[in-house]
C-alpha cells in the first residue's frame, strides 16, 4: 500500500496517510498501527564523562539510569526555558539521545557549547540506525507473529530479540514506549532492513499509519509536541510534563529556576485539553476566554466526528485558576469544556466511527 503523499513532519518527509485517518486511527486504538519513525533522530554520546556530563545537562536523572532503560527529559537554557525535549537511553557503552529531526541542530549546538574539558563525544547516528513504530493493544502480539520475539518489557525498556522474521534483522533493538497514549514499541534497525521488516509486520496484521492519524492520536492522548505545544518561551512546570523532571538529581542547566518554581509555588498557567462542540478547523493560536477575560490559547487541534456530531479536541494553555476539568470556556466563539488529559478510553471509543482529520 502506497502513501497518499509525503509531507514534512517533525523534520522529515513522512507519509500523511495510506488509507484514511479514520481507519488508521482505529487501528491505533483497537488493533495495531505501524508507522515510519524516520522523523526521529539519534545522537550517540560516548566517552568516560558522558553520564556525569549528560546528568548536568537535562532535567531528568541520567546518573542512576540502568543499562537498557530510558527517561524523558527537557534541555533548558540558564533562564529555565525549554530548548528541546528528548528521550535518553543507557545503551551500556554509550548514551543515546532520541529526539525529532527538527530539534537536532539546536540540541547538538547546545551540547557542543557545554563540552569543554569533558571526555564526551556526540555523534549523529541517524543515518546508520532508523526506526519503525508500532502502537495499539495488539502490538506485541504482532511483533511475535512476525518473528520478532519480545517478552513483556516495561515502558522505556530496551530488548534485543533474536529476530526470526523474513527481514533477518538479527541486531534490531525493540523499545517499549512510555505508554502515555497506549502500548507502543519502537524497532531500531539498519535502514537496509526497514522495508522487509515493514512488509513482515503488515503480513502479520499491522495497519500502515501516516502522520495525520499519528497527530490525532497524539492530540487525543494530550502529548505535547515540541515546536508546537512546547515552545522556548515555556517553563517546564507550565507544560505539566512532570515525568521530565527529577528534583533529587543535583545541578543541571536551568535547575535553579525549576527549583525556585517548586519551592515558591506553581506557575500561573498550565497545559491542558479542551473539547469544543462543533467548531471544525479551530486554528492554533485561537484564544481561550472565560467570560469576557482572555485566559489562554490553543496550540493544537483535531476534529472528530461529522455533521451534527462534530467536535474538536484541542490542546493549549490556560490560567490555573480557571483551568479545572469541567470548566466552561469559549474558544473561537464556540462553547468548550476543559478536560483532563489524557482522555479516558471511553471518550476515545466515542470516536471509533468518526471521521478524523487534522484541524
Amino acid at each position: 500500500m502506497r502513501p497518499a503523499e509525503l509531507r514534512d513532519y517533525r523534520g522529515a518527509a513522512t507519509a500523511t496517510r495510506f488509507a484514511g485517518p479514520r481507519e488508521e486511527f482505529s487501528a491505533l486504538q483497537k488493533g495495531c498501527g505501524i508507522y515510519d519513525l524516520g522523523f526521529r533522530a539519534r545522537l550517540s554520546l560516548t566517552g568516560s564523562d558522558r553520564v556525569r556530563w549528560m546528568n548536568g545537562m537535562v532535567t531528568n536523572n541520567v546518573r542512576d539510569l540502568a543499562e537498557g532503560r530510558g527517561v524523558y527529559a527537557f534541555l533548558l537554557n540558564a533562564q529555565g526555558r525549554i530548548l528541546g525535549d528528548m528521550y535518553v537511553y543507557n545503551r551500556g557503552e554509550s548514551l543515546v539521545v532520541e529526539t525529532d529531526r527538527s530539534q537536532v541542530e539546536k540540541i547538538t549546538a547546545t551540547f557542543d557549547h557545554f563540552i569543554i574539558m569533558d571526555d564526551v563525544e556526540v555523534t549523529n547516528i541517524s543515518e546508520q540506525e532508523t526506526a519503525l513504530g508500532l502502537a495499539g493493544p495488539r502490538s506485541r502480539e504482532l511483533l511475535n507473529a512476525a518473528g520478532i520475539a519480545v517478552q513483556e518489557i516495561q515502558p522505556l525498556q530496551m530488548a534485543t530479540p533474536q529476530c526470526q522474521c523474513e527481514c533477518d534483522c538479527l541486531e534490531c533493538t525493540v523499545i517499549r514506549g512510555d505508554d502515555a497514549a497506549q502500548e507502543s514499541y519502537e524497532i531500531w534497525l539498519a535502514p537496509k532492513d526497514v522495508y522487509k521488516t515493514w512488509r513482515a509486520l503488515i503480513a502479520a496484521g499491522a495497519t500502515p499509519v501516516g502522520s495525520e492519524a499519528l497527530e490525532m492520536q497524539r492530540i487525543a492522548a494530550g502529548i505535547p509536541l515540541y515546536g508546537v505545544d512546547i515552545r522556548e518561551r515555556d517553563l517546564p512546570q507550565e507544560t505539566e510534563q512532570m515525568r521530565a523532571l527529577n528534583f533529587n538529581k543535583g545541578c543541571y542547566v536551568g535547575q535553579e529556576i525549576v527549583e525556585r518554581i517548586r519551592s515558591r509555588g506553581n506557575v500561573h498557567r498550565k497545559f491542558t485539553g479542551f473539547i469544543i462542540e462543533g467548531a471544525p478547523g479551530t486554528p492554533a493560536g485561537s484564544k481561550v476566554a472565560s467570560g469576557e477575560k482572555e485566559v489562554g490559547e490553543v496550540t493544537s487541534a483535531a476534529v472528530l466526528g461529522a455533521g451534527s456530531d462534530q467536535r474538536t479536541i484541542a490542546l493549549g494553555y490556560i490560567r490555573r485558576e480557571v483551568g479545572l476539568p469541567g470548566a466552561d470556556v469559549t474558544i473561537a466563539g464556540a462553547q468548550a469544556t476543559v478536560i483532563q488529559l489524557p482522555l479516558e478510553s471511553g471518550a476515545l471509543r466515542q470516536a471509533d466511527d468518526a471521521v478524523l482529520h487534522k484541524a
